[in-house]
């Protein structure tokens, strides 16, 4: 096959799994089959729940997979939902990649691309909220919100005027258009000007902060006794969140700072952290693989007593 997609930190991510002999491995972004396939191939006896929101790469993905039978099932939908859909089952490894996949990027009709003759930016094309309708419709201090908040843009406000002023003369019909106004404001210069705009608008879109805390406490309410949890994330405010998730787990007392002596059993913490630092890719994947530079691993093993 073709293979439209590198996966990033690969060789980092079968070790964390490497110890998992049974059970289930839920891949929440299966996207196009790269991690799970190189799942199923080292841990011979383990199954994989597949989940993507993209129509597209589950197709792919199914053709890919399809020489492990039964080993292998598929779910179409998003990923904050499919930990609570399959906890009954013996989970032993959840894995999320926590990005917008290669073919997504370069096919120009999804909108992701900087020179896309369309605005969309849907990881699911069949959701209702596109790039067009935040940049078109949005109000002028929703914007700045966004652009401040997904973004982290220091020249917020002045980009927000720009798109309010361009619209007001006509709708805004492709991502060259927008990209072309982010060239006016300027920005980092290690970076393209469009990068954090598209990504606070594609965090919008797709509400990807949402539905990883949802699927973080999809996680810890399934109350797994033994399971390893490895997110990779491609951004600071994905990173931060799960960073302070973990953190907030591996906790045996979660008493308030104020309290003078431990009030909840000193008993809580669901496992500990594989690593404090996160796991990133070699020069050498770098090299390879450009966009794995700014992909980090976070890894937290649950164990409790039954």
């Amino acid at each position: 096959m073709n293979i439209p997609h590198i996966p990033v930190l690969l060789t980092q991510t079968l070790q964390a799994f490497q110890n998992i002999d049974e059970g289930y491995i839920v891949d929440c972004t299966l996207g196009y089959g790269g991690h799970s396939e190189a799942l199923l191939e080292q841990n011979a006896r383990i199954k994989i729940i597949g989940c993507d929101q993209d129509e597209e790469a589950l197709a792919f993905s199914q053709k890919r997979l399809e020489r492990f039978g039964e080993r292998v099932v598929f779910e179409h939908g998003n990923f904050s939902t499919v930990i609570a859909k399959y906890a009954h089952l013996p989970i032993r490894g959840i894995l999320a990649d926590i990005g917008v996949s290669s073919l997504q990027l370069d096919k120009k009709e999804r909108g992701f691309a900087f020179d896309s003759d369309v605005l969309d930016m849907r990881m699911n094309p069949h959701n209702a909220l596109s790039a067009y309708e935040v940049v078109n419709h949005y109000p002028k201090d929703a914007l700045e919100f966004i652009l401040r908040e997904y973004g982290e843009i220091h020249e917020y406000r002045k980009m927000a005027q720009l798109i309010c002023e361009a619209r007001a003369k006509a709708p805004i019909e492709s991502a060259r258009e927008l990209s072309k106004l982010a060239e006016k404001v300027g920005g980092k210069k290690t970076i393209h000007p469009s990068t954090l705009l598209f990504q606070a608008i594609r965090i919008e879109v797709n509400d990807e902060l949402g539905v990883l805390t949802k699927l973080l406490e999809s996680i810890k309410n399934a109350n797994f006794t033994q399971c390893i949890v490895g997110i990779i994330s491609f951004h600071s405010l994905e990173d931060r969140i799960v960073k302070q998730t973990f953190k907030l787990w591996s906790q045996n007392c979660i008493c308030p700072p104020e309290v003078m002596r431990c009030l909840c059993g000193n008993k809580n913490a669901l496992g500990k952290l594989v690593s404090k630092k996160p796991i990133e890719a070699t020069s050498a994947e770098m090299k390879k693989n450009p966009r794995s530079r700014s992909a980090k691993l976070r890894v937290f093993e649950i164990k409790k007593s039954v």
